[in-house]
């Protein structure tokens, strides 16, 4: 497989395009070929799978979709969550929010947009919705 590539390109971009053509080798000859990946390929490759926080973000619309996500805690128990997908990034939307987010919809029907403040860590953070 020729590259096409002269000798006066950037050197990182050579080194980018051969990690890229690497990668799809790797994946062609795993999922066509059924062939496995060496630890190290996967390695070079991996990265790992974080679940933002609603918080995070500076404004949120009430017509995100809701998905249904599980993880496993440190005990190996199963454990069940919620979140929305923004430009293919998952932030965890915790019950509190929605409980909050139903309160004030109550009040005001016509919400678009609101914010989430996060405060505190671990069993003991709170959230306060604030409607935009």
């Amino acid at each position: 497989m020729s590259l096409g590539l002269t000798i006066n390109q950037d050197w990182e971009k050579q080194l980018v395009r051969r990690e890229t053509i690497e990668w799809c080798k790797n994946q062609y000859e795993k999922e066509v070929l059924g062939k496995m990946t060496t630890l190290k390929e996967e390695a070079k490759v991996y990265e790992p799978q974080l679940t933002k926080n609603i918080a995070d973000l500076p404004e949120v619309s009430v017509e995100f979709e809701l998905e249904d996500k599980a993880g496993t805690d440190k005990e190996g128990k199963e454990f069940k969550y919620k979140v929305i997908n923004v430009n293919g990034e998952d932030y965890r939307v915790p019950g509190s929010v929605i409980g909050s987010l139903k309160s004030i919809l109550e009040k005001k029907p016509d919400l678009k947009t609101f914010s989430v403040a996060k405060k505190g860590e671990g069993f003991n953070t709170t959230y306060t919705v604030i409607p935009m």
